[in-house]
């Protein structure tokens, strides 16, 4: 870490981002796909981001003792989910956002049938990344259930958001804890724990992958609370995408249960804990306890 002494302390943090689009690139070559098809998925999978899931899963894998292509499977796999579920949750009927990352959502652009479809061939391909891995067939399955359990966890998440459902005497705070848990925290969970397995193998139990587990508990919660105050706090013109719309619809969210100033005090509550869970791991860890801090100070 010596070598990023009197450098912008993020750009070590970023540096595996032209390999990380790369592999994602690449993977979008197929063959026998629909042209239609193809374009919609590359327009949803390549067409921007922060990757922030991708740059989990390096990280984490450096964190434990490997290198940050060793999570190459598992941080493709998981930004293809991601890119999923953000096609989905824009359509009509769920969201009905017409703006993602400055430019309009895929449904605008390319209809909502195509939509539909390229969200379900993105939601397949990144099973498929992982059963054509290069892994020991144990790893594989646990990446697999890692994988599949977050896809579970962010659709509940996203009816209990959008649907209700959630028992009507449990107390509103925890409603909201549920919600954020499963809607954002479990995919950026799966991120890092499938990170780190890539290089630990399949251990499970391994103390490393603990101090990864907490973290990312502690991180997927805190970037929702942040994501909570950037839409009451920031201009669509600002984040790139429509902003007010969840107090619009009188969705749960921090702010509007806490309070800024407590939804502020949550955050740093949920960073300190972040960056205590990885300080055993050492110098490796590093780039995650950076990654913490933008996350926490984000303002898009």
């Amino acid at each position: 870490m010596n070598a990023r002494r009197g450098r912008d302390p993020s750009a070590f943090v970023f540096a595996p981002l032209p390999a990380i689009e790369q592999l994602l690139e690449r993977s979008t070559r197929v063959r026998g796909t629909p042209g239609a098809l193809a374009d919609a998925v590359r327009y949803s999978l390549i067409g921007g981001g922060k990757r922030l899931r991708p740059l989990l899963a390096w990280h984490c894998a450096r964190a434990v003792g490997g290198s940050g292509r060793d999570a190459a499977p598992a941080l493709i796999a998981v930004e293809y989910v991601h890119a999923f579920s953000l096609v989905h949750d824009d359509l009509p009927a769920i969201d009905n956002d017409d703006l993602r990352r400055g430019r309009p959502t895929l449904h605008i652009h390319a209809g909502e049938a195509m939509a539909i479809l390229a969200g379900d061939a993105m939601l397949n391909k990144a099973f498929v990344v992982l059963a054509r891995a290069t892994l020991p067939p144990a790893l594989v399955t646990l990446l697999m259930e890692e994988l599949a359990g977050a896809t579970s966890a962010m659709i509940a998440g996203q009816v209990y958001d959008t649907l209700g459902g959630l028992p009507d005497d449990l107390p509103t705070i925890r409603k909201l804890r549920v919600i954020h848990l499963n809607k954002t925290g479990a995919l950026l969970r799966a991120a890092c724990r499938m990170g780190a397995l890539c290089a630990i193998g399949p251990k499970p139990r391994d103390k490393r992958l603990a101090a990864i587990t907490r973290y990312a508990d502690a991180i997927g919660l805190m970037f929702q609370v942040v994501d909570d105050l950037i839409d009451v706090q920031q201009s669509s013109e600002h984040t790139g995408k429509r902003t007010h719309k969840d107090a619009d619809k009188g969705k749960l969210t921090y702010p509007g249960v806490l309070g800024i100033e407590a939804s502020q005090g949550e955050i740093e509550r949920l960073h300190l804990k972040a960056t205590r869970a990885v300080r055993e791991l050492g110098a490796p860890a590093e780039p995650l306890r950076i990654l913490a801090d933008l996350m926490a100070t984000r303002t898009r």
